[in-house]
């Protein structure tokens, strides 16, 4: 079994310091010298976990100074609903609170992309079937607060007003209004969570620490036939947002 990253150790021992009140809010912690001395690591992993909390929101570093202790960042809600009223838009099949929402995003889509093999089977279409990808980077509160690419297969909507998600008539109104305006008619979403660690590329894109927790989530639709007809990948960082589920009971 791989051993945890110093840096990474070091960072959950002082978050748990924190946590516990050892320190208050506003309180200087000790110096990188001092802490590296304490837990008998150089300073350069002492300053990666120091860095690692000040992507948590837990502390503030300031230069010539030090690093202080602040008020944890409060996680954006994240609701992911089966309601059959959702519409599957740019941040697809969720709703936030009026904080939480993701209030701009920037998109931009590609033509003709081969399918990878994974893409392929999840769209039911052969490796190498041409397709129209959507590279979203939401922003709430003008931080950003989630990733999604996207796939569609050309075959399905080529040649259409809508074969660019946020271009034309129904621009970023959401799959399944798209979907409708060509006959074609959405039945269900099946969304599959998995816990990951960001990439560089992904860390970059969110402002976070590279291997920094996230959700990743493999988002499935679906027509009455059972046909997909898009899927999508997201990726939430877990520092910034909480996704929470929910069901509604059908009535009898």
């Amino acid at each position: 079994m791989a051993r945890e990253a110093p840096y990474l150790a070091v960072a959950d021992v002082l978050r748990a310091r924190i946590l516990a009140g050892e320190w208050e809010t506003g309180a200087r912690l000790p110096s990188r010298a001092r802490l590296a001395e304490e837990y008998g690591v150089g300073r350069n992993v002492v300053q990666r976990a120091m860095d690692r909390l000040i992507s948590d929101g837990l502390v503030d570093g300031r230069a010539g100074s030090g690093t202080y202790v602040r008020v944890p960042r409060e996680r954006l809600r994240l609701v992911r609903s089966r309601h059959r009223d959702r519409t599957c838009g740019p941040s697809p099949c969720s709703r936030t609170g009026e904080r939480g929402r993701a209030d701009a995003w920037d998109a931009h889509s590609r033509v003709r992309v081969p399918a990878p093999e994974g893409i392929a089977e999840r769209l039911g279409i052969g490796p190498g079937d041409l397709c129209v990808t959507t590279h979203y980077e939401f922003l709430a509160e003008r931080q950003p607060v989630q990733l999604s690419e996207s796939w569609e297969p050309m075959a399905l909507t080529e040649g259409t007003p809508v074969m660019l998600p946020e271009m034309g008539p129904l621009a970023g109104k959401g799959v399944v209004e798209r979907m409708r305006s060509i006959g074609v008619v959405v039945s269900t979403v099946v969304e599959v969570p998995r816990p990951a660690r960001a990439t560089q590329a992904q860390a970059n894109l969110l402002g976070i620490g590279v291997g920094d927790l996230v959700l990743q989530i493999e988002r499935t639709i679906y027509d009455t036939g059972g046909r997909p007809v898009e899927t999508a990948d997201m990726v939430v960082p877990d520092v910034r947002r909480e996704v929470v589920y929910e069901f509604g009971v059908d009535r009898p």
